[in-house]
């Protein structure tokens, strides 16, 4: 993991409701496979988003999407 992921997997893993902390870390972890690969496609971002959302504790999910609305791959 690069620096940025270890912030963005702090940033997420800080929001994440308890029930789902091993969801979200599979989650990142995969997609952050992808990344180093090079095969991380904007299918795979608004899938990521779509998944990450559900996981997270309610009122962060705003600060999420606004966070996250933006990435491109």
């Amino acid at each position: 993991m690069n620096q940025g992921q270890e912030k963005f997997f702090s940033f997420i893993m800080e929001r994440i409701a308890k029930e789902h902390e091993e969801t979200a870390k599979a989650l990142l972890s995969e997609n952050f496979a992808k990344q180093q690969a090079g095969t991380f496609t904007q299918e795979d971002v608004v899938a990521f988003q779509q998944k990450m959302l559900s996981l997270l504790r309610p009122e962060c999910v705003e600060e999420v999407k606004a966070i996250t609305q933006n990435y491109r791959a």
